[in-house]
């Protein structure tokens, strides 16, 4: 039977970079190329995970002492103007991403957004980003 490794979409994933120093990086190498691991991607995918496992009591109490939304959360125009007009200044904390859709205006998102933080990515335009900068954690 074969099994296919399901992509993630690109906006539930997010590009990072690291340097390795060259003897892990020939270890890595190594393991990939006796079949332990289909490329580089994967073992270092796997090592992350294995870590996060290992500490996941850890993240489960500091999200909940902290009132962190886990996972995707999307702010759109229509959320911020029914914010707007009850009054109310959001403090936005997520772990995983948090977006704020396109169409929301600089003058809007100035208007209903107290404070950012979001552990992991946000999503925005690059107008709404700089606005908010100083209330971004």
């Amino acid at each position: 039977m074969e099994t296919t490794e399901l992509k993630p979409k690109l906006a539930d994933s997010e590009k990072i970079t690291i340097n390795l120093g060259m003897i892990d990086l020939g270890q890595i190498d190594l393991l990939v190329s006796e079949g332990f691991y289909a490329n580089r991607t994967d073992l270092i995918r796997t090592a992350i995970r294995n870590q996060l496992n290992t500490h996941a009591d850890v993240v489960r109490q500091t999200v909940a002492r902290k009132s962190l939304v886990l996972g995707l959360h999307h702010y759109s125009r229509k959320d911020l103007e029914a914010a707007q007009a009850a009054g109310v200044r959001l403090q936005i904390q997520v772990l995983g991403m948090a977006s704020i859709a396109a169409d929301v205006s600089v003058e809007l998102a100035l208007a209903t957004i107290e404070s950012i933080l979001v552990l992991g990515a946000l999503h925005a335009s690059a107008a709404v980003k700089t606005a908010l900068a100083g209330r971004i954690v």
